[in-house]
């Protein structure tokens, strides 16, 4: 069973689960389109540690942390309890982001592979979502283009088991007032500005993490 002593020294973390499945267009954003749609999402003067046009609670800003001994750099590791997500460097150190889980039951701890990461990616509600909440879902069955409005956001991680793609997600949000709570259908929200920090320094092939929330674990002293 996995527990909190798995996690980064420092404090608890959270995390939630993946939310869309991806839509394989023929069309992608040009690097100019990308570029512009960045800059919307990135606040002026933009400082990790301090900028906070969002209102975050500031233990949810990004941190350089140390991390616990044995973790292997390069994987991500979920805390779903603290809403914190780490990515394990070398050197002992971790760098940790506040992150939203999933609402209710949705959330699906677990040890998952990244097998795919995209810049500002498409978006299809699983056929889950829709049936669960057509009201919101339904008129997208067909996708989402890519853009700044769209529910995986600027930056996107796939979360694989073996070669099955689960149809969770890494990815950032449209919505970083949910940031620290539970809100999404299955994935695990950032906000843009700072998963486009950190999608340059995650590889494909390493593993994520995703720890159980606070409904399905006890207490630990």
């Amino acid at each position: 069973m996995l527990t909190r002593r798995h996690f980064i020294v420092t404090s608890a973390a959270l995390f939630s689960l993946p939310i869309a499945g991806p839509l394989l267009a023929s069309t992608r954003p040009t690097e100019a389109q990308m570029a512009e749609w960045d800059a919307q999402v990135t606040p002026p003067n933009y400082d990790p540690a301090t900028s906070n046009p969002w209102g975050l609670h500031p233990r949810f800003l990004p941190q350089r942390v140390t991390a616990n001994d044995g973790l292997k750099p390069g994987d991500i590791h979920v805390d779903a309890i603290a809403r914190y997500l780490y990515h394990i460097e070398e050197e002992g150190t971790a760098m940790r982001y506040g992150v939203a889980i999933a609402r209710g039951n949705l959330y699906e701890p677990g040890t998952y592979t990244i097998r795919r990461k995209v810049r500002w990616p498409h978006w299809t509600p699983t056929r889950g979502m829709i049936a669960r909440d057509p009201e919101l879902y339904a008129e997208f069955a067909d996708g989402m283009e890519p853009g700044p409005s769209n529910p995986l956001g600027s930056r996107a991680f796939y979360l694989f088991v073996g070669d099955r793609d689960t149809y969770l997600r890494i990815h950032g949000s449209p919505h970083p007032g949910s940031i620290g709570g539970r809100a999404s259908s299955g994935c695990v929200r950032m906000v843009m500005a700072h998963i486009n920090d950190l999608y340059p320094q995650v590889d494909t092939g390493v593993t994520a993490h995703l720890y159980a929330p606070e409904d399905s674990i006890s207490a630990q002293s």
